[in-house]
């Protein structure tokens, strides 16, 4: 039984340990308020480009980082700026005197100082495209290398892979999962669903037939982690409720909504409408991968410490619902705060 019977009381200890550890960090730090910046750069002539750059806005505040081209790229258009709920956007035209912008340098200055990445596409007259994610501790990019659409392949990969792993409440989510799931073809079946079901507004939400404001929604996915703390008690006592007899339903419906987060991380990046539907493949696949090492994970620390024997008080067993509870209960506080603030 996936649950109280299967979890070593150590296992609930450290996970507990873990989760509280969380509140050490800003609730905005974590989950898809994550984004990359994102740098398109066009080539238009023999050597003039159109340049747009995007930097996500969190709290309000604009990520610092400064796009900073090397000296023999000057502008021909000065810096037109245009904000946008949860981004602002920053467009210009620069003309490179020595006939292309190969062996030339971008830097983003101030990006060492985050735990941001950038996404820089640039798109030759030739029809050639080049795909390259940029780190902190790298934080310029030179473009005299090409890339093959391998990859960019695994650039989109590896962002779906972080992106859930970053993603706290996410995960937070899969695992109050496992406290209520009672055998194991049950946590097959669960989580497919809610693979199925973020699956699914992931793409249309990417695709842009289906837009929710990011403040309710936030909110939303946060309450959707306080809902397992009651639930969890259920389990531990016991006791069954529509969610513990049920869980997949459950996994799906809330599924749809955390697919919405998820296409935060794709949608904030700008891309043009022709590389959507590659970039969103590749994205879900590195999501479900993130998902599933998680699920992994945990699995392999309840194989390796099941034989374990540490008697804890009966109380502290119920620690793992009042973490999943209470930080999704902060978590659903701070974002209607937000959210009302936002519409203040």
């Amino acid at each position: 039984m996936i649950g109280r019977s299967l979890l070593p009381a150590v296992l609930w200890r450290l996970l507990f340990a873990a989760a509280m550890s969380l509140f050490a960090f800003p609730v905005t730090a974590f989950a898809h308020e994550i984004r990359p910046a994102f740098l398109q750069i066009d080539q238009t002539g023999p050597a003039r480009y159109k340049v747009v750059w995007r930097t996500p806005v969190l709290s309000g505040m604009r990520l610092p980082v400064v796009l900073r081209f090397s000296e023999d790229i000057r502008d021909v258009t000065p810096p037109a700026e245009r904000a946008l709920p949860d981004s602002l956007v920053e467009s210009r035209i620069i003309d490179t005197d020595d006939g292309g912008i190969a062996g030339k340098r971008a830097d983003f200055v101030g990006l060492q100082a985050t735990i941001t990445d950038v996404l820089v596409r640039v798109h030759m007259l030739d029809g050639t495209v080049t795909t390259t994610m940029i780190r902190p501790s790298q934080p310029w990019i030179d473009f005299a290398t090409e890339r093959s659409p391998l990859e960019a392949a695994r650039i989109y990969f590896v962002s779906g892979f972080e992106h859930i792993l970053m993603g706290i409440d996410h995960l937070l989510f899969v695992l109050g999962l496992l406290f209520i799931v009672r055998s194991r073809w049950m946590l097959f079946k669960t989580i497919t669903a809610f693979t199925v079901a973020h699956s699914i507004t992931l793409a249309v939400a990417t695709l842009g037939k289906v837009e929710i404001p990011a403040l309710p929604l936030n909110a939303t996915i946060a309450l959707s982690i306080l809902f397992f703390g009651p639930e969890i008690v259920r389990a531990w006592r016991s006791q069954t409720s529509f969610t513990i007899r049920h869980p997949w339903i459950v996994s799906f419906a809330f599924g749809l909504l955390h697919g919405f987060g998820f296409a935060s991380g794709l949608t904030a990046l700008g891309l043009p409408q022709g590389d959507i539907p590659f970039a969103l493949l590749l994205f879900n696949l590195g999501v479900e991968a993130g998902q599933l090492a998680f699920v992994a994970l945990i699995l392999l620390l309840i194989a390796a410490l099941k034989s374990i024997e540490i008697r804890l008080p009966r109380g502290m067993e119920l620690l793992p619902a009042y973490v999943v509870g209470g930080l999704g209960a902060y978590w659903t506080i701070d974002r209607i705060v937000a959210m009302f603030g936002g519409l203040a």
